[in-house]
């Protein structure tokens, strides 16, 4: 062959290869069909159907991405849906994103509110989970002396945003600290309730820990806020999209999500939810006419900003549901099954900080080898073995943070599985 007829080749082969991930929707829906009537837990160990959708992602094989919990990559075919959306856009940005496609947000919150199980009037677009929940934390109003409570695993943006109304509106910021894992919502619970006085005006947790994967007992959470006329904020940024439920399993009257990593929508995307009843009594971050007050749309007057992004989260829904959140979960646990098991039999100084039990945690999972630091365990992870996770350090625990997603390959656990075993043998 001479050196055109192999490019030629190639050509054909890399458009074939974009058709099947154009195509990826009506993929994940056929092989979900093969699947038949196995439920999550079975069909999590299928490999047939798992490898129908890690081929519907372009994504760089030669590294072994395990930090998905801070931003994972999107199907190819809801990145072309953006890019298509931003090459029409720069033909003529007034006319083309101002009145043709930023309308098409209405879609987008719509599709939002579905999944959330509320009314598409309760849901803004925003850019992440940290917009969200700035929101709502800037956006309630508090008088000096009005106290807050938090916990120290509360995602640190949280942490700061409320640290800054203290000390310059001089409210009372109460941050608790609880262990994990934790396998029982008795103590948790305990904890919030004894820290609450009258002076008490909100408490915000987040649903999933950004740290461990611990899951918190947020329904019984927010009924305790309502009891007490207290109001409750619930950052879902690792629940949402992985973890099964919706809006009335929590009862909540606030929520705040990124859709950049479990739904796998475009790299700054997110939403916030208020109930309609609450929605004149939360300012919104930017500021918006009194006609709005109870509009939700007042929590996205940002200024101008891409609409291709935030329209592409349909296309990422629609994929999202072509798997299903049951199946989705039950496969994250079964990567998180396979590599922590082996590796808390290799050796008594593997510590995992996340508990095993489905009831109190997902996908997500804090691992530490006793006796070597977590950031030259990152640094060794990256620099032997190309493997990505995240370092992550808190005054009760240490550890790297290990986040698969659906487009992880069991030889990608299992390249992780015996780097592993090998900084507990030989060091890093």
């Amino acid at each position: 062959m001479n050196r055109r007829s192999i490019l030629a080749g190639a050509g054909v082969a890399a458009l074939g290869a974009a058709a099947f991930r154009a195509n990826a929707l009506a993929t994940a829906a056929r092989a979900a069909g093969a699947l038949g009537d196995a439920p999550p837990d079975a069909a999590a160990s299928i490999e047939e159907y798992w490898g129908e959708i890690q081929r519907c992602f372009d994504t760089d094989r030669t590294v072994v991405n395990l930090n998905n919990g801070g931003v994972s990559p999107t199907p190819t075919h809801v990145l072309e849906a953006m890019v298509r959306d931003l090459r029409f856009t720069n033909e003529s940005p007034v006319q083309n994103m101002w009145r043709v496609l930023e309308p098409r947000v209405e879609s987008v919150r719509r599709d939002v509110a579905r999944e959330f199980g509320c009314d598409p009037e309760e849901i803004a677009i925003t850019r992440n989970a940290s917009e969200s929940m700035q929101t709502l934390i800037f956006g309630i109003d508090l008088a000096r002396g009005d106290e807050v409570v938090v916990t120290d695993q509360n995602y640190p943006r949280m942490q700061t945003s409320w640290d800054q109304r203290a000390r310059r509106e001089g409210i009372v910021v109460k941050k608790l600290s609880f262990p994990v894992p934790m396998s029982s919502s008795g103590e948790f619970l305990g904890m919030i309730e004894n820290a609450i006085t009258p002076r008490t005006r909100a408490i915000e947790i987040p649903q999933v820990t950004n740290y461990s994967g611990q899951v918190l007992p947020a329904r019984e959470v927010v009924r305790l806020g309502k009891a007490r006329g207290i109001e409750v904020f619930i950052d879902g940024a690792h629940a949402f999209a992985q973890v099964p439920f919706k809006r009335d399993d929590l009862d909540c009257d606030y929520f705040g999500a990124s859709l950049h990593k479990w739904l796998l929508a475009p790299i700054g995307t997110g939403f916030l939810y208020v109930r309609k009843s609450k929605q004149k009594s939360i300012w919104p971050l930017m500021a918006a006419d009194a006609s709005m007050n109870e509009n939700i749309r007042k929590y996205e007057e940002i200024g101008t900003h891409p609409a291709a992004n935030h329209n592409a989260v349909s296309a990422a829904m629609a994929f999202h549901r072509s798997i299903g959140v049951e199946r989705k979960a039950a496969r994250l646990r079964f990567l998180r099954d396979r590599w922590a098991a082996p590796l808390l039999d290799a050796s008594p100084r593997v510590k995992l900080w996340t508990p095993l039990d489905p009831e109190w945690s997902t996908g997500i999972a804090l691992v530490q080898i006793e006796g070597i630091d977590c950031g030259k365990l990152f640094g060794h992870l990256w620099d032997k073995h190309k493997i990505v996770v995240s370092p992550t350090k808190h005054a009760q625990f240490e550890g790297v943070r290990v986040t698969p997603n659906v487009y992880t390959t069991l030889d990608e656990i299992d390249v992780f599985v015996d780097a592993m075993k090998q900084a507990i043998t030989q060091g890093v």
